[in-house]
């Protein structure tokens, strides 16, 4: 196996990994593999280790899925970036195939196929179904402060899924448009979501909550946001080719800005309905409910349909409306960067009071007596980073990140499985998460 391409950079700042590859498909994957191979490694051990936990099976189950489900759904450029990265890192390619292809199979394929089971009494298949909560904006118009976007975004997981999520890529394809984003390791597609790209698109995202929709035939969701990023030109070219061949897996309110234009957009893809809405003067935000009618009322199920209930994914959707009023005409990358990392409990009225209702969201010290939720007390799951950008930055293609918690709580996996000892079961698959400082990345000149 050759060595990293001259071309191919890693540099650690700040507790994120930056990236840069770039050339044809192959060998831009080999790159990347190289570069990240203990990462890689390291975050599909940490993805065995969990789908056994929740699903009591083997991952040899998920990646024979992901071979007979999405082999044949890709295309040739993607198929062989995969390839590379398997080679650069000395897998199997059915296992980084799964690897990418995690949220689709553990989200929707495998509770699909426990819901089509005799249900035991009391067992609810789609519980499974919940998905990983994040919180996001954008901004355009009179919102802020010079009339121009600003996007903003944190993501959410359990915290030993979300260790791996501390890359930054610089991505040159032989063919369409270049790529900053944050991401996971071995994964050709963000799935973080928080793209930046050549043609002057803002991308982010937040899982729409017990989504029930899944079509095995169709094509990945990672495959279709990645594709969708590299080639398309404006908002309505994204969406149309984000819904080509739609599999329903990994549902998202997609949020979207065009530097070009100023205009931002909201859009939900179901598997049998979608919403669109756009702008150039206003504010979007996500918070794990669908917004549109059809979709929430028809494709999410039980605690999918919160986005009123205070108690639950209702808090982030009231406190980004006081936000957007509070900070009308003054939005920019430092409020924005205040407002992805608020603690306001709007459910119980106090200013500071991080938990699994706050934008940043701190399950860990969440004592789930007042969320309304199913998720457990004291769960260590939450907010791992926040990033900004406004229209400035995206041109440049460029943002600002921090790793960890957006506030810059840190947080100490043994210390919390010392007083939680009901999670020790996650020793060894957690790690601690220091205070890092915001850094500003960009792509490679």
């Amino acid at each position: 196996m050759s060595e990293p391409s001259l071309d191919a950079v890693r540099r650690d700042h700040a507790g994120w990994i930056f990236v840069h590859i770039e050339g044809e498909p192959y060998d831009r994957g080999e790159q990347h593999g190289q570069l990240l191979a203990d990462e890689i490694k390291n975050a599909i051990r940490t993805a065995k280790y969990l789908a056994r936990w929740d699903t009591g099976e083997d991952f040899e189950t998920f990646a024979k899925a992901a071979v007979s489900q999405f082999a044949s759904k890709l295309d040739t450029e993607f198929a062989d970036e995969i390839q590379g990265i398997a080679d650069g890192a000395k897998l199997r390619f059915d296992e980084v195939l799964a690897w990418n292809g995690y949220m689709d199979l553990l989200q929707s394929w495998w509770p699909s196929q426990v819901a089509t089971r005799e249900p035991r009494q009391g067992e609810k298949p789609w519980m499974a179904r919940r998905g990983h909560p994040c919180s996001a904006f954008i901004a355009t118009g009179s919102a802020t402060h010079d009339g121009r976007i600003v996007m903003a975004h944190n993501s959410w997981d359990r915290y030993p899924a979300g260790d791996a999520f501390n890359v930054v890529f610089d991505i040159v394809p032989d063919s369409g448009h270049r790529i900053l984003m944050q991401g996971l390791p071995g994964c050709i597609s963000s799935l973080t979501d928080f793209w930046l790209t050549s043609a002057g698109l803002m991308i982010t995202e937040t899982t729409i909550s017990n989504f029930a929709g899944y079509n095995s035939a169709g094509a990945p969701e990672f495959y279709r946001s990645r594709r969708a990023t590299q080639y398309a030109n404006t908002i309505g070219d994204w969406c149309e080719l984000f819904a080509q061949s739609n599999n329903g897996g990994y549902a998202n309110s997609w949020l979207l800005g065009d530097t070009k234009t100023g205009e931002i957009a909201r859009y939900e893809l179901g598997l049998h309905y979608s919403g669109f809405e756009s702008t150039k003067d206003g504010f979007y935000s996500g918070y794990n409910s669908a917004t549109d009618a059809k979709i929430l009322e028809q494709e999410c199920v039980g605690e999918g349909k919160d986005n009123a209930d205070v108690r639950k994914n209702g808090a982030r959707r009231l406190r980004f409306a006081e936000l957007a009023e509070l900070h009308h005409g003054k939005i920019d990358v430092e409020i924005a960067k205040q407002m992805i990392a608020d603690h306001r409990d709007v459910y119980l009225d106090r200013d500071d009071n991080p938990c699994s209702r706050t934008i940043c969201g701190h399950l860990e010290l969440d004592d789930a007596r007042a969320s309304g939720s199913d998720i457990g007390p004291f769960n260590p799951w939450g907010a791992h980073d926040g990033k900004v950008v406004d229209s400035d930055m995206a041109r440049d293609l460029a943002f600002w990140a921090r790793w960890g918690h957006p506030c810059g709580r840190p947080f100490d996996a043994q210390a919390f499985m010392k007083r939680h000892p009901q999670w020790n079961w996650l020793n060894g698959y957690m790690r601690d998460r220091p205070s890092w400082p915001w850094a500003r990345f960009e792509v490679l000149r």
